[in-house]
């Protein structure tokens, strides 16, 4: 479970301190890899709280997501089409699901400990 944590913590440092920008034409490719990466992230702590979490998993799941959507994205540029919609409404979807389950998940753990609380 540390894994997601560690990499997010490691990316902001790495965007805060350094000054690298991103040219306009790979913007798409940019936002599609972040909202690839997102959802991945929120997969994995959903998984975790599930008791289903798998490292190889999530890490694979990781990298095979952002190259996905980029190769969508890349190919949508070269036919003309924006693909990169598709990828992004399907991200988004499932980033919006994930954090559903995750929020049902912990507050059905927090009601099960207060009504432990109060029985004791």
């Amino acid at each position: 479970m540390w894994l997601p944590f560690v990499g997010l913590i490691v990316g902001i440092i790495l965007g805060l301190l350094t000054e690298i920008r991103i040219p306009v034409e790979y913007s798409n490719y940019l936002s599609i890899a972040v909202l690839a990466a997102f959802d991945t992230l929120f997969g994995g702590i959903r998984a975790y709280l599930q008791n289903i979490y798998d490292e190889k998993v999530f890490v694979s799941g990781f990298f095979f997501n952002i190259i996905l959507a980029a190769s969508l994205a890349f190919l949508g540029v070269h036919l003309g089409v924006d693909l990169y919609l598709a990828a992004v409404f399907a991200f988004g979807v499932r980033l919006f699901q994930n954090i559903a389950v995750i929020r049902r998940i912990l507050l059905t753990k927090w009601s099960t400990t207060k009504e432990k609380l109060e029985k004791s």
